[in-house]
């Protein structure tokens, strides 16, 4: 049973909630992307892990690189707007650092496995794959008739993550959170994991009402944790901007398998606190 959104810092939230073996997601479109939780991941040597996420991008290039995930699924794997994940393709192609397993959807059915899971069902229904050979390389997606009108649907099986990570803006002192701009699956991701942590950029005493905005009742999440620039080298939408420098740059670290060791022992797993600066949005 969760216990409702305790404050704490983000070591002890991870040590607590996030164990080898894992089945993890790391959720956020566009901004709000957890590359702090993640790198706390890291640092902390969990292995073994079955990670999810609707658009993985440098954050599961980094720990596929690392050889810490067993197992990606997703429904697309890029670094926005350059290229490839060379760490991703290397581990794929030549198992590198080791072999993983990869289990592709596309977006649609993601999200519905993960609004299946948020809604307790076994699995959610769809008009999608038809004409793809997505359903012959993952068993998580097969086709049924409908039992009312006889149509032949997609079925996708519903994800429950044991734990869900996300980023957000602000939490209030009891816990409660809230994000706004640009959202993906959060929500159905929290609610659809057995544990969620959450890092947010500031901690108000009440929380605002923002148009649009998602907010996460504390009695839904297990751990609040205060981190500023968490998102980084995404953004946070009215806290920060994205850095398109990095994602440039990292084209170049993750092809050379030394640089890339080098840079993770230097930036992440040496650290202490998230890497890069903060830059206020303007």
């Amino acid at each position: 049973m969760r216990k409702a959104g305790k404050i704490q810092p983000l070591p002890e939230a991870i040590a607590t909630l996030v164990q080898d073996g894992c089945f993890v997601a790391l959720e956020g479109f566009t901004h709000l992307i957890p590359f702090a939780a993640g790198h706390e991941l890291l640092r902390q040597g969990r292995q073994d892990l079955t990670v999810v996420r609707l658009t993985p991008d440098v954050l599961f290039d980094q720990m596929i690189g690392l050889g810490r995930v067993e197992r990606v699924v997703f429904s697309y794997g890029g670094n926005p707007g350059v290229g490839s994940l060379h760490r991703f393709r290397d581990a794929v192609e030549h198992g590198w650092p080791r072999p993983i397993e990869v289990r592709e959807h596309s977006h649609a059915g993601l999200a519905n496995a993960y609004v299946a899971g948020a809604s307790h069902l076994p699995f959610a229904v769809l008009r999608g794959y038809a004409g793809t050979d997505l359903p012959e390389h993952n068993d998580d997606i097969a086709f049924i008739d409908c039992p009312f009108t006889g149509q032949r649907l997609s079925a996708v099986r519903a994800i429950n993550p044991d734990v869900a990570i996300i980023h957000a803006q602000q939490a209030d002192r009891q816990g409660n959170v809230q994000l706004w701009g640009l959202s993906g699956v959060q929500k159905e991701a929290v609610l659809a994991a057995r544990h969620a942590i959450v890092t947010v950029e500031e901690i108000v005493d009440e929380l605002s009402a923002k148009p649009r905005a998602i907010v996460f009742p504390a009695w839904v999440l297990d751990a609040v944790c205060h981190v500023p620039n968490g998102s980084w080298p995404s953004y946070a939408a009215d806290f920060s901007v994205r850095d398109n420098a990095f994602y440039e740059e990292w084209d170049g670290i993750a092809r050379d398998r030394d640089r890339f060791r080098q840079w993770m022992d230097d930036n992440v797993l040496s650290a202490s606190a998230p890497v890069g600066p903060a830059v206020a949005a303007s």
